[in-house]
């Protein structure tokens, strides 16, 4: 059975439940009998000298962390990031803007942006991602993503996504880019029964995820629960993201968007939900009542002027809260460890009101509304928490081999390392990944990705780019 040591790490952060940092930290790996890596001991690297391994990784000027979980992205999207004609919009002007260029989409643009997002997803310290592809145009499909997934090595939580409701009906979709609701559901179970992994440290399981309140009819929505939950798999969806968003639900259904789930059994510890902008505290404790969870996505959120999500108020009631990247057409990038940056931040900037204040300046926000360690905590456990995982987002025994590195002696790390290593690492300018290791193999190494040849998928990336919004 395959080993691997990693030993003499600066630090190790655990993300255990006692949340405990090991200076000097190493941890010992071996494939299970299903050829699944798991970490079998973590301690010091005196505690694990006795430790022999067919590889061993020296971590000596690094930190290491558990990998970093993504609970929300669109990949395609890669290929129209910062079109001019949609920088400046708001989110219903965003998508009517790009729906006629993603009419576009092929299998080969779905691919080849999939290995680009994942290549900066994993560069930034991510180890599991999920992501939702909602656009079926031409011959694209959910095969191509996972399919790239695959080939670069990622722990991948695939949703198969849907529109069916088209402007001749009332939504906001163009009629060319929705699909017909029988054939959504007989392709999601056909999905489903061909790739979910309900094992524990599966490397790719499907989910269900009709798009927004605003794209899909509430039967579609019924259906897709009863789906999902017949074959014991999770649901996701948009929602709350913005104000437009509300005024939709509000007009078209008589409720806001949490009753508009709700009443379409759309809550539950098998649902999490795309950004939670417009929450209300009553909306909170139906969230956490029901173990409802929500993947943050703050640059997004910033970059359309849709709001900012209450997390601390979602933290101290207890809803589960991941970090999504969300599209690299809203962010416009793939990089995991700088949301976990601007989403302590961002908390900060909250107005007392939304953060009750814990020590704030007056009129302002509140510097302690999120600290270091738990943006990063909300990176890995919350993560974890939000796509029904126990079984990644922290180094201890018994959980999945995923880890990243970073070298402490880089420039941006000057002074914050020696001071504080976990801080800095959200504190300071987000790095590239020195090391990561996915499922016991080194994928990463001295920050250069090993699975895929980055500079020819880059040029093919941008070849289609360039096709798709010039229309040629």
């Amino acid at each position: 059975m395959r080993t691997l040591l990693l030993k003499n790490a600066t630090l190790l952060v655990t993300m255990n439940d006692q949340r405990h940092r090991i200076a000097d930290g190493a941890l010992f790996v071996r494939d299970n009998d299903a050829g699944r890596a798991v970490i079998e001991a973590v301690g010091t690297t005196a505690e694990l000298s006795h430790y022999t391994a067919d590889q061993v990784i020296d971590a000596t000027g690094m930190i290491v962390l558990p990998g970093l979980v993504n609970t929300h992205h669109h990949l395609c999207q890669t290929l129209t990031r910062a079109v001019p004609a949609a920088q400046d919009a708001v989110l219903f002007n965003w998508l009517k803007t790009l729906y006629p260029i993603w009419a576009g989409f092929t299998g080969e643009a779905i691919y080849v942006s999939a290995l680009t997002g994942l290549a900066e997803l994993m560069l930034s310290g991510c180890t599991t991602t999920s992501d939702h592809l909602y656009i079926f145009p031409n011959d694209a499909c959910l095969d191509d993503e996972i399919r790239a997934a695959q080939e670069i090595g990622v722990r991948f939580h695939a949703t198969r996504g849907s529109m069916s409701l088209g402007e001749s009906k009332g939504g906001l979709p163009p009629d060319r880019v929705v699909e017909d609701e029988a054939f959504i559901l007989k392709d999601t179970q056909r999905v489903i029964e061909t790739y979910h992994d309900a094992q524990p440290y599966a490397m790719l399981r499907i989910a269900v995820a009709p798009c927004s309140p605003f794209s899909v009819t509430e039967d579609l929505m019924r259906e897709s629960a009863r789906l999902a939950r017949a074959y014991g798999v999770q649901l996701h969806t948009h929602l709350a993201e913005t104000l437009d968003e509300e005024d939709f639900c509000l007009a078209r259904s008589g409720k806001r968007p949490v009753g508009y789930a709700e009443s379409l059994d759309w809550l539950g510890d098998d649902v999490w939900f795309a950004h939670g902008v417009h929450i209300n505290p009553a909306e909170i404790r139906e969230l956490t009542h029901s173990h409802t969870g929500v993947a943050h996505c703050p640059s997004s959120n910033m970059r359309l002027a849709s709001g900012i999500a209450p997390v601390r108020a979602y933290l101290d009631a207890g809803v589960p809260v991941g970090l999504g990247v969300d599209g690299s057409a809203s962010n416009d990038s793939s990089h995991l460890l700088a949301e976990a940056r601007l989403a302590m931040l961002l908390q900060r900037v909250l107005p007392p009101s939304t953060s009750p204040p814990m020590g704030g300046t007056k009129g302002g926000g509140n510097p302690a509304a999120l600290s270091a360690e738990e943006a990063l905590w909300i990176a890995t456990r919350g993560g974890a928490d939000v796509l029904g995982r126990d079984d990644i987002g922290q180094l201890a025994p018994g959980k999945a081999a995923d880890f990243i590195g970073l070298r402490l002696d880089t420039l941006g790390y000057a002074g914050g390392a020696v001071h504080d290593p976990l801080a800095a690492t959200v504190f300071c300018h987000p790095q590239v990944t020195n090391l990561s290791v996915i499922n016991g193999r080194v994928v990463i190494q001295d920050g250069h990705l090993l699975t895929v040849e980055v500079p020819a998928i880059v040029e093919r990336h941008n070849t289609i780019a360039r096709q798709l919004v010039q229309g040629r």
